[in-house]
């Protein structure tokens, strides 16, 4: 790619996130939204976070991990159960990190 490719690619790009991200600020009325995709729309943070935590809770270098002595798997549960129990978020990150750092350096996993 020369000089000129890479200024076009990234104007292009800026001009895409300019319209993007200013997409809802066009209209001069509120864009009305479906009732069904209201609704849907709420699950699409938590949609997001799954996508995110559970390939790096159960993968390694690309692949599912082959033992059941990964300290990962066990943070999340009982990062999973604290929140089960007590519904807040900062014990459920605290209840995880400790597990994991417990089972890294106690048990060296």
């Amino acid at each position: 790619m020369n000089g000129w490719e890479a200024v076009i690619a990234i104007l292009g790009l800026g001009v895409i996130t300019l319209v993007t991200r200013s997409f809802f600020l066009l209209p001069e009325r509120e864009v009305s939204i479906p009732a069904w995709l209201r609704e849907a729309l709420r699950y699409a943070p938590l949609a997001a976070l799954v996508a995110v935590v559970v390939p790096e809770v159960i993968m390694s270098q690309g692949h599912l991990i082959g033992t059941w002595q990964d300290a990962r798997l066990y943070a999340a549960a009982a990062g999973g159960l604290w929140y089960w129990w007590r519904r807040g978020i900062l014990g459920t990150i605290v209840c995880g990190t400790a597990v994991l750092l417990a089972l890294r350096f106690g048990l060296g996993w």
